[in-house]
């Protein structure tokens, strides 16, 4: 087979002419060869210790093709299966397999061929076509869309102009709106309702381009939500040393290798695409800002890194997994201190930045932009509120796991972003994930209103958990970089490995997650991730709830808490709830006097998609059960986490009492964590 050419820096810099290897090349820095195109297996460079089974398995771009083309084909009747109405369908939006044979397929859906924003879902089947469980980006049934109308009572124009006053109220220059109003279904909020969606073009209050999403109730004109859709972050130096770039054989930045990627250069245009990077030979800039060829060969380097880790790694052909390349541009608008990601486009752009900056072309900013492409290509995170600091810390998380990946000398992996970049003038990184307040803006641990901070910030307690997955809590120096990270609670945290942690992330984040997951919610699927891949009564399993409580998000197995008095009897052993099942989770108490208190206290910690689907009950050793919650269609709240009070003066103590766990409805699955009895 012909090789690719491609090109090396040298020592100095400077970049000389090399060959690749066949059709994928051979990266500096520790990149793997590609699995063979095709390959059923998990990808080689899978977590080690995880249950093969359950890993995602490498597919060509071609078998995912079949896999969407079949899930097409049944469509209807999932939907049927699922109870929605009969003016409700279902789009297939992608298909991901496990190597055992399950496949996870999203969903977007429509009422009668309006799209259900927030009405996305995942269906888990098994091999054998079995669904095992649906997660649901909305809990709204099909029942309650069948009452959504379809009359408007304000125009298109009337929300129009509603979207574009949010716009400039929010500094957005040349506002405009890119297309006409469509009609929605609204969910994400709740109550599912008509409304209008408007994108609003033109430009951000810094230069970067405008794509705001606003949703405007149809009945009375208010706006209901705002979204942005140009993803932003930063990144590190252009300083990779020597590596090794795929080209075209009319030398040209187009590597053929990954889904033929290319490098434009804007020459500080803000909109087209450029010039392809091209020239007389295969010899690309000098390691200096100064040549323009220097970002163009840098943003290159980052999308193929990139690339091969998720190739690698995960098993991913590219951000949609159809083995086409997106494209990158460099050198965008004048002074302009950030780079985005755009779904309209499907490429990632690069600024030159400012003052003490420099381009914006690094490893790990290539990794963040192009992995808010796979973001979206996936779960879809709306960028705002906590799925907007999820989707944030999605990207700082796999910038991490790159450059850990990509590791040169001159760039080892850490756990800082943009830590070479210079972009606040005094040599210190843009965030830290050991403790994200070190940034004086970003969060450590999550809080209640952590939903009404920007994206960047907000994304701090997923990153910290990132890390405390990962490395653990305490003091440790990691390639030479000193780390100190706490926790919200006070209690250690021992990591589990990066490459354990990024693989249940990604997982989640490809098969659990959804366009409105929250804290609560990521919580929730990276814990059925670390079940699935490491059981549920794993090192694995208890480190991710143990990380989670760490940054306050859920508690930890078996409470953590301090003894609140009296006899304490519990149950700490972690248990997968089936789907329409019951489960009795036992409590024998021994050597308590008499009978039981009137106000017995229980504490109950349960991970669930849906609480509103359990009944929960104490029976007393006699078989007497005391109601603690009833189920609720209305409640579509995620997990248990809560201590109920019960009466049980009648019963004696001692002897075997159980949590009786009943899960009333079709299609939410859950964690019994731990219960604990204080007489």
């Amino acid at each position: 087979m012909r090789s690719t050419p491609s090109r090396r820096a040298t020592a100095t810099g400077a970049l000389i002419a090399t060959a690749a290897l066949l059709a994928v090349g051979v990266q500096t820095g520790g990149a793997t060869a590609a699995p063979a195109t095709g390959s059923s297996a998990a990808p080689a460079a899978a977590a080690k210790g995880a249950d093969p089974g359950s890993l995602p398995a490498q597919l060509s771009p071609s078998q995912r093709a079949e896999l969407i083309r079949k899930a097409d084909s049944t469509k209807a009747a999932t939907a049927q299966e699922l109870g929605l109405g009969a003016t409700e369908k279902l789009v297939v939006r992608d298909v991901v397999k496990d190597v055992d044979g399950t496949t996870h397929t999203r969903y977007e859906r429509t009422l009668g061929g309006l799209p259900v924003l927030g009405g996305d879902l995942v269906v888990a089947e098994t091999k054998a076509g079995k669904t095992e469980s649906v997660t649901k980006a909305s809990k709204a049934t099909g029942a309650q869309l069948k009452a959504v109308g379809t009359t408007a009572d304000i125009t298109a124009a009337a929300a129009e102009k509603q979207a574009l006053g949010a716009a400039k109220a929010e500094g957005s220059k040349k506002t405009e709106a890119s297309k006409a109003p469509r009609k929605v279904v609204w969910t994400a909020s709740g109550t599912p309702q008509l409304a209008y969606e408007t994108v609003v073009g033109g430009l951000q209050h810094d230069g970067t381009p405008n794509e705001l999403h606003v949703v405007t109730d149809a009945s009375s004109g208010a706006k209901l939500y705002e979204w942005q859709a140009i993803e932003t972050g930063t990144g590190n130096t252009m300083y990779n040393g020597q590596v090794t770039l795929g080209t075209s054989g009319s030398y040209n930045l187009t590597d053929t290798a990954r889904g033929s990627h290319k490098t434009y250069n804007l020459n500080r245009g803000t909109s087209g695409t450029g010039t392809l990077f091209s020239g007389t030979d295969d010899i690309w800039g000098n390691g200096l800002p100064s040549n323009l060829e220097t970002a163009g060969a840098d943003a290159h380097y980052g999308a193929a890194e990139t690339w091969d880790y998720y190739k690698n790694i995960h098993g991913r052909s590219g951000i949609r997994g159809d083995g086409v390349g997106a494209y990158s541009r460099v050198h965008y608008g004048n002074n302009y201190v950030n780079a985005f990601w755009s779904d309209s486009c499907f490429c990632m752009t690069y600024g030159d930045g400012t003052g003490n900056a420099k381009p914006l072309t690094s490893l790990d900013v290539a990794a963040h932009e192009m992995t808010h492409g796979v973001t979206s290509n996936t779960a879809g995170l709306v960028y705002s509120g906590e799925s907007g600091g999820l989707n944030e810390a999605t990207s700082d998380i796999f910038a991490a796991a790159v450059e850990f990946y990509s590791n040169t000398a001159e760039d080892p992996g850490d756990y800082l972003i943009g830590e070479k970049i210079d972009i606040n003038g005094d040599g210190t990184p843009l965030r830290y994930m050991d403790k994200p307040s070190k940034d004086g803006a970003s969060k450590d641990s999550w809080y209640s209103g952590i939903g009404s901070v920007d994206v960047h910030y907000s994304s701090g307690p997923a990153n910290h958990w990132f890390y405390l997955i990962s490395e653990g809590s305490g003091a440790k120096t990691v390639n030479g970089v000193a780390y100190n990270s706490s926790t919200s609670d006070g209690l250690p945290v021992t990591g589990i490995g990066r490459d354990k942690a990024a693989q249940i992330w990604f997982k989640a984040l490809t098969t659990k997650f959804t366009s409105t997951t929250n804290y609560a919610a990521a919580r929730t699927g990276t814990l059925a991730v670390a079940g699935e891949l490491y059981g549920t009564t794993s090192a694995e399993y208890t480190a991710v709830a143990n990380a989670w409580a760490g940054i306050n998000v859920g508690t930890r197995p078996g409470g953590g808490d301090p003894d609140p008095g009296g006899s304490v009897f519990q149950n700490t052993t972690v248990k997968a709830l089936a789907d329409r099942s019951t489960t009795n989770i036992p409590v024998v108490v021994t050597g308590v006097t008499g009978n039981a208190p009137s106000d017995l206290s229980v504490a109950v910690n349960i991970s669930h998609t849906y609480r509103g689907d359990l009944v929960l009950d104490l029976v007393a050793p006699d078989g007497t059960a005391y109601r603690l919650k009833n189920s609720s269609s209305s409640d579509s709240a995620d997990n248990v986490v809560a201590t109920y009070t019960v009466n049980a003066s009648s019963e004696v103590a001692n002897g075997t009492w159980n949590l009786r766990i009943q899960d009333a409805y079709t299609g939410d699955t859950g964690t019994f964590n731990s219960v604990k009895l204080t007489f």
